[in-house]
């Protein structure tokens, strides 16, 4: 088990906090599938923008599972310590500080991975997080700022050294962004370099590439990105995987297109779409929202109507983008198997020309998905959808 400060989690995966991507929704939907601790997207640490629409979704929600973790990112360690007080008040239990985030706009303000150049800015943030709050504080970085400059290890060690309770490690530094591939040699050395708890990160997409990350660098868990954008189950694959039990979210098989075993993950898809419509009505009908969004509209010089006629929108502009990925990650799944070379000839040839078939479906529901503007029509494409696999599975089991 890892132990973060007093907090025991039950399992080894667990999701990174992504802007844009883990909302109070896509939160829950990951630890119903086996994710172990989810991280709020990042929020920042200067106070004039606490009041904003923003700030307010990604404060703790009293519903997510404990323990309940904000990230706060910024560059000014007194505001940093006093974002952690706040965040802690509100409700979160775990503090992480981002040194990883490689946005130009974050970096451009000295913050996110950009800290990694400042060994004592980065000395003094930890000293005063770690002192303002009575809670556990994690750290996420990368391997570096360019790879000349690798110091994972050096910031890894201060961190440990000033209290922090566990590091994520992404394998890649900040000049490579998210290209080329990872690199987990600098991790392995994170993790034989502190005695607190070290979470491998970056281009993990798969239960078994998890495990193989796992096994290279001898870090203590997971955390999962972009590989569950789209595949939340894999939370729940890595955990069968590691406790020897075989996965059962495969949606496509090398015997047949049949969904009905992974009717889960279609009841999965459903729940998440509907959670985000409801999660964000209420949100957007809420009193204090609508307090916020008249001031807004007053600063930006617009009327009341168009601006919570815009927010009313959210839900349906964040489906649309959850939702892709499914049918991204359906697409995935049936090129890796058009691609598969150990099938019977004739069962490989059947196969193979209707996932083909399905490819251009899905790429077309996908497509109709995006222009669909209102709560009901997406429900009921999405229904529409998987009605349709099912039956085309049934032909061609």
């Amino acid at each position: 088990m890892i132990n973060i400060g007093r907090y025991q989690l039950a399992g080894r995966a667990v999701l990174a906090p992504m802007a844009g991507v883990t909302d109070f929704p896509f939160r829950q939907i990951c630890r119903r599938l086996g994710a172990s601790m989810v991280t709020a997207e990042m929020s920042g640490s200067n106070p004039a923008l606490r009041d904003t629409r923003k700030s307010q979704l990604r404060l703790a929600n009293p519903d997510d599972a404990e323990p309940r973790t904000i990230q706060i990112v910024g560059t000014e360690p007194l505001q940093m310590a006093a974002a952690a007080r706040y965040q802690v008040e509100s409700g979160a239990q775990i503090v992480d500080i981002n040194m990883g985030c490689p946005a130009k706009k974050v970096c451009k303000k000295l913050a996110g991975s950009a800290l990694m150049k400042d060994t004592n800015l980065v000395r003094d943030i930890l000293t005063a997080v770690v002192a303002s709050v009575d809670a556990p504080v994690t750290l996420k970085i990368r391997t570096g700022w360019d790879p000349e400059s690798r110091n994972a290890v050096e910031i890894a060690r201060i961190a440990e050294d000033l209290g922090v309770q566990s590091l994520a490690v992404h394998g890649r530094t900040r000049a490579c962004r998210f290209r080329g591939l990872a690199e987990y040699d600098t991790i392995a050395k994170v993790v034989q370099a502190v005695n607190i708890p070290v979470f491998a990160n970056g281009d993990i997409n798969s239960a078994i590439k998890a495990k193989t990350v796992m096994d290279y660098t001898g870090a203590d868990g997971i955390m999962i990105g972009r590989g569950a954008q789209g595949r939340p189950w894999i939370f729940s694959e890595i955990n069968d995987l590691l406790d020897n039990k075989k996965a059962k979210s495969e949606l496509f098989t090398a015997k047949s297109l049949n969904l009905n075993h992974t009717r889960n993950q279609e009841r999965f898809i459903m729940d998440h779409l509907l959670h985000i419509h409801d999660y964000y009505h209420e949100i957007c009908n809420s009193d204090n929202l609508t307090k916020q969004l008249e001031i807004s509209l007053k600063s930006e010089n617009c009327k009341k109507k168009r601006n919570i006629e815009k927010h009313t929108e959210l839900a349906v502009r964040i489906s649309r983008k959850h939702i892709c990925w499914y049918f991204e990650q359906m697409i995935h799944a049936l090129v890796d198997l058009n691609n598969k070379k150990d099938l019977d000839s004739v069962v490989s040839q059947e196969l193979k020309q209707e996932a083909k078939r399905l490819i251009t479906n899905i790429e077309t529901a996908k497509k109709q998905f995006n222009q669909l503007s209102s709560r009901n029509a997406q429900l009921e494409h999405v229904e529409h959808f998987f009605g349709e696999l099912h039956t085309t599975g049934d032909m061609a089991a």
